[in-house]
């Protein structure tokens, strides 16, 4: 008697291609005749529907990274993809398609994205109107939209009528109006008081959340940055760190946020050490490293040392 035969297992899944992909981004400006690197090998990936900061100093690169996902500059070598679509070789036309449809940009200043004798409603139809969106879309969009940012009663008053914080969560309306697959928030809550930004953020959640918008959010503001999953931190062009947030239960039941941070290691093998810990071990120029079997340890160099063999096995300072 012949067995049965056997169903073939499936063949398990590709991992999801990441809504955005940047690899060695560079960006190189002439000012003056000189050349400013502002972009100098940076990698990023973000996966869809996640909510995710940047941080660092100013001049680190995060206003020129902005730019290049928002189509409005391109990067001087590299690769970089947004949902599908190659930045590097996109056409004008294509780009007037990826702005007006792909990404979404609210700014630090509600004006950027208000017209001020426009009423609310009227704000937030503007982008579809120029997209071609019938009366009847337009007039459906802005009131679910008004609503998932939490100011529903304000779509006939125009922008003077508004407090600032009512202003930017139009604004985030307006920015969302074409079912952008990808936001991009440039220091949102910036010019808000705590209150005021906690409401924009909130808002900023709720078009993750209910819409499933990928957010990519710059900010200085250490309130904002702790509130969403992954933080990534920019310095001197390159992404450098990470800040990863998951929620466990403690012994009593009690949930708490519990926040690592990552080095971040690139394709070349590079990483850059937080400045606290160079200077808490005076880590300058030249360092040693030893491989151990779980772990490489780094040491600061003495002038003129030379390895010890009284060192091995030694735990790393």
């Amino acid at each position: 008697m012949t067995a049965p035969a056997r169903s073939a297992a499936p063949a398990p899944r590709p991992p999801a291609e990441p809504l955005v992909r940047c690899e060695g981004l560079v960006r190189i400006f002439k000012r003056e005749g000189v050349e400013v690197v502002a972009l100098q090998g940076l990698d990023l990936t973000v996966a869809r529907g996640e909510v995710v900061a940047i941080v660092g100093a100013s001049g680190s690169g995060k206003s020129t990274l902005l730019s290049i996902l928002s189509a409005l500059d391109a990067p001087s070598a590299g690769t970089v993809r947004v949902a599908g679509s190659d930045l590097m070789t996109m056409g004008r036309a294509d780009r007037v398609r990826y702005r007006r449809h792909t990404v979404g940009f609210l700014y630090q200043q509600a004006s950027h994205n208000l017209l001020p004798y426009l009423t609310a409603r009227e704000n937030v139809e503007l982008p579809m109107r120029l997209a071609g969106s019938s009366a009847s879309e337009r007039s459906a969009r802005s009131a679910e939209l008004l609503e998932v940012v939490g100011v529903p009663e304000v779509g006939d008053r125009r922008v003077e009528q508004l407090s600032g914080g009512q202003q930017q969560r139009v604004a985030l309306a307006v920015a969302l109006a074409n079912g952008p697959e990808l936001l991009l928030a440039d220091e949102p809550t910036g010019e808000l008081d705590t209150r005021s930004g906690d409401e924009v953020f909130a808002a900023i959640r709720a078009a993750n959340e209910r819409l499933g918008t990928t957010v990519l959010i710059v900010t200085h503001d250490p309130h904002v940055s702790g509130q969403v999953q992954r933080t990534v931190g920019i310095r001197d062009g390159r992404t450098s760190s990470e800040v990863r947030r998951r929620t466990a239960v403690d012994e009593h039941g009690a949930e708490e946020v519990i926040a690592e941070e990552y080095a971040v290691l690139d394709r070349a093998g590079r990483l850059q050490l937080p400045a606290e810990f160079t200077s808490a071990l005076h880590l300058r120029d030249l360092v040693r490293l030893d491989l151990e079997s779980d772990h490489i340890g780094v040491w600061p160099a003495q002038a003129g040392e030379e390895p010890r063999p009284e060192d091995e096995g030694r735990d790393p300072q």
